[in-house]
């Protein structure tokens, strides 16, 4: 599959993930089965699929880096971002069940108030990390210290995007490894390398605090340092990784995955089940969304990152072109995922 497709396989992936989902989300599985029989939702319905704010956002943070001056540092991507995340804030689109701490955080926004203190500092929603897809999409640079320097910079992106409306670390190493998850899959990476490969790159970046992009975020009660901040998040991440591997060693692709890897409610869970279920169809998009949306959690979300996660893997022309064809956002779709494939 040529590198040209996966950027924009993984930006529609993430939609349709999140439209399949956003049917199923705070549903049991046996009434997702009772109300969609046989086996659950079988593709987006509608002209067009309606996508949640999982999508919404998603889009929202893609177009700020598209605005914004390079090379990114805060100082250069904060406005765009603040600007993307209040336009979608007023839009008379934000009606799709969207998370109290994005709200709470793009109100103080629009007042005005510096991010450090608009963010909501105990919050470790998903809302972070299913929409930094097009953050692990930003071109890797080839080639030795270069490539490390740039997978740094990726890594300070994610988490600074994060940071904006989502203060925990745990929330921040949550987008990060779902950025970077994207960026293996996009590069060519083997599925079956990412439980191994995740944990390494986790453990090496426990003590790695970013601050000139995070600056003062590590201040509060019972943190002494900023590595013990940062290290608080990879530590609950490195344990929904230990639960993936649990799961990943007996596969079970009949069960509900909120059952081996969480809900989704909070950032590590959903990064962890959405993985689960891609790594269980690796080579079937199609079966892993669907998997992903027959889940007893936050399925729209679970499924937007299974989804995000089989398109960068495995390109646009894996997914149906007429799904392709009837989803919300088409066209912003289509425009971020052309310039992200120019820049492979």
């Amino acid at each position: 599959m040529p590198t040209a497709q996966r950027a924009s396989g993984a930006l529609f992936g993430m939609a349709f993930g999140d439209a399949l989902g956003a049917r199923t989300e705070f549903l049991t599985v046996e009434r997702i089965l009772q109300q969609f029989p046989p086996a659950g939702p079988v593709a987006p319905e509608g002209s067009p699929a309606l996508v949640t704010d999982d999508t919404q956002m998603a889009l929202a943070v893609g177009e700020a880096l598209l605005e914004a001056p390079r090379p990114y540092t805060a100082a250069t991507l904060e406005p765009p971002l603040r600007r993307a995340f209040l336009a979608w804030y007023n839009s008379p689109d934000n009606t799709r069940a969207t998370g109290n701490t994005c709200l709470s955080a793009c109100e103080r926004l629009e007042r005005g108030l510096p991010w450090l203190e608009a963010t909501i500092a105990n919050s470790k929603g998903c809302g972070a990390n299913m929409r930094v897809a097009a953050v692990g999409l930003l071109p890797p640079t080839p080639g030795g210290q270069a490539a490390r320097a740039t997978s740094t910079n990726h890594s300070a992106i994610a988490q600074f995007q994060a940071a904006l409306t989502h203060g925990h670390p745990t929330g921040l190493a949550a987008a990060d490894l779902t950025a970077m998850t994207v960026q293996h899959l996009a590069a060519g990476g083997a599925p079956g390398d990412l439980p191994r490969w995740l944990r390494q790159y986790a453990q090496s970046q426990r003590s790695v605090y970013h601050a000139d992009w995070l600056g003062t975020l590590w201040q509060r009660p019972g943190v002494t340092s900023p590595e013990e901040f940062i290290g608080r998040g990879w530590d609950e991440c490195l344990a929904v990784l230990d639960r993936l591997d649990a799961a990943l060693a007996q596969p079970d692709r009949a069960s509900d995955p909120c059952l081996a890897t969480g809900a989704g409610w909070v950032a590590e869970e959903a990064f962890g089940t959405g993985l689960l279920c891609f790594l269980l169809f690796p080579n079937d998009p199609v079966a892993a969304i669907r998997r992903a949306a027959v889940s007893s959690g936050d399925s729209d979300s679970i499924a937007c990152l299974t989804g995000a996660f089989a398109g960068a893997a495995h390109g646009l022309a894996a997914w149906p072109a007429e799904w392709v064809q009837r989803i919300e956002y088409r066209e912003r779709l289509e425009r971020l995922g052309a310039a992200w494939d120019a820049a492979f």
